[in-house]
């Protein structure tokens, strides 16, 4: 295979595409769509999502240091577009998709109910890398959408149709091709 060089950039792809909720302390709401988004530790639980200082979400983020990831499916992809291209300065982003807001249990923030794991974070560290400025979370609470839960209690999250984005794409993850150590299993 032949190779050709860019430009450095980022094309670490495909990444999970998530709506990140937030409230400020007047109790106003914002939905925003977040790509740059990651774990980080799991013990403690941690995660990152990276905001533009020019998002609306990014001052009740600083404010509050709280908010929820919630991930998102194929059925959602046109709510999760739409919260990416509209701003939370013009409208109300619940209202204007109809997505369904439930509450968080440990911050005070909303969650997406359509979404079938919602995750609870508060920030420990806010660091500005450039046109980003990094949000390091700390996970407080996790709510998972019964839904997806089978008989035996395990949550089968990969029935639920996770949407990844990939270069301005956004892409279903609904077949499953290996599973973590099956290539070294014996058969």
């Amino acid at each position: 295979m032949r190779k050709t060089s860019w430009k450095p950039g980022n094309m670490l792809y495909p990444l999970p595409a998530v709506l990140v909720t937030c409230r400020d302390l007047k109790g106003n709401e914002n939905v925003l769509t977040i790509a740059w988004t990651g774990t980080i530790c799991s013990d403690p639980a941690m995660l990152y999502i990276s905001v533009r200082p020019s998002r609306h979400s990014y001052g009740m983020i600083k404010e509050t240091g709280e908010f929820v990831v919630n991930l998102t499916t194929e059925k959602i992809v046109r709510e999760t577009d739409y919260c990416g291209v509209r701003s939370g300065r013009d409208e109300d982003k619940f209202a204007a998709t109809g997505l369904t807001k439930g509450e968080a249990e440990k911050v005070n923030a909303p969650i997406i109910m359509e979404s079938p794991v919602n995750i609870e974070c508060k920030v420990k560290d806010i660091v500005p890398l450039g046109s980003h400025d990094m949000f390091v979370a700390e996970v407080v609470n996790v709510q998972v959408s019964t839904e997806y839960m089978d008989e035996k209690g395990r949550f089968e999250l990969e029935k639920a149709g996770l949407l990844a984005y990939s270069h301005g794409t956004y892409y279903g993850l609904s077949e499953q091709i290996g599973s973590f150590g099956y290539s070294v299993r014996k058969k």
